[in-house]
C-alpha cells in the first residue's frame, strides 16, 4: 500500500525547530560567558582556565559528523536532539557546581570541569547536527538559507533571553543564586525542546512530497575520498579559510569581554552579563536588518553576500578599535553602545557567512551538503576554540608584563580588529575569484558547478 506524502515544514515548523537552537544558545551562554566571568573575577582564576575549558567543548565538537552518521543510520534524528540536549543541559549543571568547588577543592572542582565540558560538547554536536539534519530533510530546498538564518536568528534571541534572565537571578551575587539560575535555565531549555520537536519529525518510513525529494542522493564514496574531492575545489578551499580566520576574530573576545568589565570598569556580575546581552542584541539586529536589505538585493538579481561579508568585517574591527580605546580610557568611555556596535557589525558579517555557507553547501559538481557543512563546521569550532583560548591567555600574559591591566586587554583588542581586516581581504578575494571563474565559464550553470559560496542570496 502506498504511504501518503507529507509537505516539507512550513515557517511555523522551521520556528518550532528554531526554538531548539534558542535553547541550546542559552544553555551555552550560560558557560561561556557567565561562569567565564565569575571564575575570572569573583574566583581570581586565570582566564586561561575557564578558556580551556571552553576550548575543549569546541574541541569535541569535531565529531560532528560521527554524531550525524550516527542519527542516519537510525533513521530518526528526535531522539538524538533531545538526548544530545539532555547531555549539555546536565553538563551546564555539572560545571556551575564544578566551578564552585574550585575554590575549596581546586583538583577536584577542575577534573569535574573537564568531564562536564566534554559533555556539553558532546551535547552540542549531538543535538545540534541532528537539528540540522532534521531541517535538511525536512524542509523544501527553496527554503533552507532562510530556514538557517531563522534558526540563527532564534539562537541570539536565546541568548539574549537568558543573559537578562541570569543577570536577575544573580544579583546580589551568591553561590546559591548562580547554581539556581544555572538549573532553571538548563531545565526550561529541556522542556522548550521536548516541546518544540513534538510531532515534527515524519514516522519512520512515511513518505515525503516529491518537492522534498528532488534532490539525488550524493554518490557513496568514502569519507576520505569525498573530503579529499571537496578540499581539492579551490573555492571550497578558500571558503573554509575565510571561515576560520573570521570565527577566530569572531570569538577571541567571547571569553575576555565580561571579565574586561569587570577588572577595567568595575561592573558586577549582574552588570556584565547585561552587558553580553548588550552585545547580542546588537548581533540580532545586525542579522534581522542585513536578512531583510538582503533579500531585496537578491530579488533585484544583486550578488549581495560579499560586500555584507566585507563590511561586517570591517565594521568589527572599527568597534575592536573602540574596545582598544576603552581599555586605555578606562570607565569614562561609552562601553555600552561600543559593544552593541560590535554586536551589530558581527550580525551582518554572520548573516552574510550563513549565507554564502548555504549557497556553497549544495553547488559543486557533486551533491554533498553534509560533508561540506562540516568541513565549514570543524573549520569554525577550531577557531572559536583557539580564538577563546588565545584571546584569554593573550590577556594572562600581558597582564603579567604590563604595568595597567587595561593594557593587556588593549593589545588583544587591536590583534582582533586586524584578524577581521585580514577576513575582510579574504571575502573581497572570494568575491574576485568568483567572477575569474564567472568569465571563465560558459556561463551560470557551470559557475555553479564550481562550487561558488557568492552565487546564491
Amino acid at each position: 500500500m502506498t504511504q501518503p506524502s507529507h509537505n516539507p515544514l512550513g515557517w511555523l515548523g522551521i520556528a518550532r525547530l528554531g526554538l531548539v537552537q534558542s535553547a541550546l544558545g542559552a544553555v551555552v551562554a550560560l558557560t561561556t560567558s557567565t561562569l567565564n566571568r565569575v571564575m575570572v573575577v569573583e574566583m581570581a582564576m586565570p582566564a586561561m582556565l575557564p578558556a580551556a575549558l571552553v576550548g575543549l567543548h569546541f574541541a569535541v565538537q569535531i565529531t560532528r559528523p560521527h554524531w550525524g552518521y550516527g542519527s542516519d543510520l537510525g533513521s530518526r534524528r528526535t531522539p538524538w536532539i533531545i538526548g544530545g540536549m539532555a547531555c549539555l543541559c546536565l553538563g551546564a549543571i555539572g560545571a556551575t557546581h564544578a566551578a564552585l568547588m574550585m575554590a575549596n577543592a581546586p583538583e577536584l572542582g577542575v577534573l569535574l570541569s573537564v568531564l562536564a565540558y566534554l559533555m556539553i560538547g558532546m551535547g552540542v554536536g549531538a543535538s545540534g547536527t541532528s537539528l540540522l539534519a532534521l531541517l535538511a530533510t525536512r524542509v523544501a530546498p527553496e527554503r533552507r538559507p532562510a530556514a538557517a538564518s531563522i534558526t540563527w536568528i532564534m539562537m541570539i534571541v536565546g541568548i539574549v533571553v537568558s543573559s537578562i534572565i541570569i543577570a536577575q537571578l544573580i544579583t546580589p551575587f551568591s553561590s546559591r543564586a548562580l547554581i539556581f539560575a544555572a538549573t532553571a535555565v538548563a531545565g526550561c531549555a529541556f522542556l522548550v525542546t521536548l516541546a518544540a520537536v513534538h510531532g515534527v519529525e515524519l514516522p519512520k518510513g512515511a513518505v515525503v512530497a516529491e518537492s522534498e525529494a528532488a534532490e539525488e542522493a550524493p554518490e557513496p564514496v568514502p569519507f576520505r575520498q569525498a573530503l579529499k574531492d571537496i578540499w581539492a575545489e579551490p573555492l571550497a578551499r578558500n571558503f573554509s579559510i575565510f571561515v576560520f580566520v573570521s570565527m577566530l576574530a569572531y570569538s577571541a573576545q567571547d571569553l575576555i569581554l565580561e571579565p574586561f568589565a569587570g577588572l577595567v570598569f568595575q561592573m558586577t556580575p549582574g552588570q556584565s552579563t547585561q552587558l553580553s546581552g548588550v552585545q547580542n542584541m546588537g548581533v540580532l539586529l545586525g542579522m534581522i536588518l542585513t536578512g531583510a536589505i538582503g533579500g531585496r538585493s537578491s530579488r533585484s538579481g544583486k550578488n549581495w553576500l560579499a560586500t555584507w561579508a566585507i563590511f561586517g568585517c570591517l565594521g568589527s574591527a572599527l568597534a575592536l578599535l573602540g574596545l582598544a580605546a576603552a581599555a586605555e580610557i578606562g570607565p569614562g568611555w561609552p562601553l555600552k553602545p561600543t559593544v552593541f556596535a560590535l554586536g551589530f557589525a558581527n550580525g551582518i558579517f554572520a548573516v552574510a557567512a550563513i549565507g554564502s555557507m548555504m549557497g556553497l553547501a549544495g553547488s559543486g559538481q557533486k551533491s554533498r551538503v553534509g560533508i561540506r557543512m562540516g568541513i565549514w563546521g570543524a573549520a569554525q569550532a577550531i577557531a572559536f576554540g583557539l580564538g577563546g583560548f588565545f584571546g584569554a591567555m593573550g590577556v594572562d600574559g600581558l597582564r603579567a608584563v604590563l604595568p595597567e591591566t587595561g593594557h593587556a586587554f588593549l593589545v588583544v583588542f587591536v590583534i582582533e580588529g586586524a584578524l577581521f581586516l585580514v577576513a575582510a581581504y579574504l571575502a573581497s578575494r572570494l568575491e574576485h575569484q568568483k567572477s575569474r571563474v564567472f568569465t571563465e565559464t560558459d556561463g551560470p550553470a557551470q559557475l555553479v558547478g564550481r562550487g561558488s559560496p557568492l552565487t546564491q542570496g
